[in-house]
């Protein structure tokens, strides 16, 4: 599937936590059916070939809906079912060896919190970075904070579209307006709604404001 910069304005990340009233797979429905336009499946505490049966209804939800799938960390497991790309940390697989790897219509996500970090992953070939913790963020509770005055630096910095990622909800969304971001990446906000539909529509909409 094509990547463009606006498939990144609600960019959203699973997170099993909050499976309960709805399987797994309806929930990521209810996003992708209300505004989600790019979805990364994480897990961080499966075998890799479970990860990949995982996969595989997701990867069909999301051709369903025309959503761009990115896998967490493993390229392996992308490569294993035909993924549009994958998102790698600091400490997982360099993006240079990747885009080696894949060629250049893969989708290569990198996290950068630094002026630096963001530049080095451009040059690697990333396709887009992931920048934060902006907000607090009850997913990664020790995650490092960056400010929006460090955000803006780097979506300055680089050529390459950046997504805010940490804590962000319908409510504080907009103080990120002017930041040069291209989108947003939510996880709690979106997969710890009592209705994800909803929840999607109020991002959507807000993204409107905050998003370059």
């Amino acid at each position: 599937m094509s990547f463009h910069t606006e498939n990144l304005r609600l960019y959203a990340v699973t997170d099993r936590t909050w499976v309960g009233k709805m399987t797994f797979l309806e929930q990521i429905e209810a996003a992708l059916k209300n505004g989600v336009t790019m979805l990364q499946l994480r897990e961080k505490s499966i075998s890799e070939d479970a990860f990949a049966a995982e996969a595989l209804p997701v990867k069909k939800l999301c051709r369903q809906y025309n959503v761009p799938l990115i896998i967490n960390d493993s390229v392996n497991v992308a490569v294993k079912i035909g993924a549009d790309g994958v998102h790698v940390g600091m400490e997982d697989q360099p993006v240079a060896d990747i885009r080696r790897q894949m060629g250049k219509d893969f989708i290569i996500g990198a996290t950068a919190k630094t002026v630096e970090q963001a530049q080095a992953a451009q040059r690697a070939g990333a396709s887009y970075l992931g920048v934060g913790a902006i907000f607090p963020s009850p997913t990664k509770k020790n995650a490092i904070r960056i400010t929006k005055e460090q955000l803006q630096e780097i979506t300055v910095a680089v050529s390459i579209p950046c997504v805010a990622i940490g804590g962000i909800t319908p409510d504080n969304i907009l103080e990120l307006q002017g930041s040069g971001i291209a989108g947003v990446a939510v996880v709690s906000a979106i997969f710890a709604a009592e209705n994800i539909g909803a929840a999607c529509a109020a991002l959507t909409a807000k993204t409107l404001f905050a998003v370059t």
